[in-house]
């Protein structure tokens, strides 16, 4: 019985959480309460997703321990808590209220601020996901993004905890690209809101490790089933499916990738030498070669 429980719970789980949260956070646009009912929703999803992780697992060695539990959390609270301090993403949304005055008037721009907010949150779902595509893109392809940039795929398993594990300025340059579309649409600040929320919510579930299956939706959100390709070894996989949210973009530019016949790749990471100390991750993409090879010397 557990197994047909099991099979139910994986088509359901990811449109199921994701609603879920989504639902109570308009309840606390409703009410005036956004920042406590976000932290409601986030914090139900991050316990439905770790009681999953163990439950339901799609890999069951990633289920044990790599290390790099202290050094992701500190990177989540690094760039996170720094950008939301000073551009109001990784999902806090509170500060944004004491500018709210100076984001009202706005009135430049194409922003159709006339549609329903819903449809609103949409678009600048889409919008930004053009910005937030290329910059994870130039995040691969440029060799120095690439040394911030390796932070985050340096995990050899993916789950809720190293979500979040992003180098300062990698997070940073992500959220100014993805921001940058917005802002020259002349979007109102609560669309900004909302697309930090939506975000929040996906990014989480698409590095969680929980069996689910997703069908259609696999070709229009950034699904686990997806950017766990994203995370492979191999040249010619990881260098695919750089959306955050979407995959339109993937799909336009051709570097969507879902191969039918075989399961993702459980062997996730780099090559490449990453210290294991979480200051030491901060320090390295500013590093010469020569301390480079110091360190990683004094790790053989």
């Amino acid at each position: 019985m557990s197994e047909y429980i099991r099979y139910f719970l994986s088509w359901i789980t990811w449109p199921g959480l994701f609603t879920i949260c989504m639902l109570i956070t308009i309840y606390g646009f409703v009410h005036a309460q956004p920042v406590l009912y976000f932290n409601i929703a986030y914090a139900f999803l991050i316990v439905a997703l770790l009681l999953l992780e163990w439950w339901m697992p799609h890999e069951r060695e990633w289920r044990k321990p790599d290390g790099q539990t202290f050094a992701s959390i500190a990177h989540t609270l690094s760039s996170k808590g720094t950008v939301q301090l000073i551009l109001l993403y990784g999902g806090v949304i509170g500060l944004a209220e004491y500018i709210k005055p100076m984001a009202e008037p706005v009135s430049y721009g194409i922003w159709p601020r006339d549609w329903p907010v819903w449809l609103q949150v949409c678009l600048a779902v889409v919008a930004a996901e053009f910005g937030l595509y290329w910059a994870h893109r130039l995040g691969h392809m440029v060799p120095l993004f690439w040394r911030f940039h390796a932070v985050h795929h340096s995990v050899t398993k993916l789950w809720i905890v190293n979500t979040g594990r992003f180098h300062v300025l990698d997070s940073l340059f992500k959220i100014v690209l993805g921001m940058a579309v917005l802002l020259v649409m002349g979007a109102p600040l609560e669309i900004v809101q909302w697309l930090s929320v939506v975000t929040a919510f996906i990014g989480m579930l698409t590095h969680c490790n929980v069996e689910m299956r997703f069908g259609p939706l696999n070709y229009i959100f950034n699904t686990p089933a997806v950017h766990r390709w994203h995370h492979s070894r191999i040249k010619h996989e990881n260098q695919n499916n750089y959306g955050e949210n979407l995959v339109i973009w993937d799909l336009i530019f051709r570097t969507y990738l879902k191969p039918r016949d075989r399961r993702p790749p459980t062997n996730v990471g780099i090559e490449e030498f990453m210290p294991p100390k979480f200051t030491q991750q901060l320090m390295w993409p500013f590093l010469k070669e020569s301390a480079r090879k110091k360190i990683q010397a004094q790790h053989q």
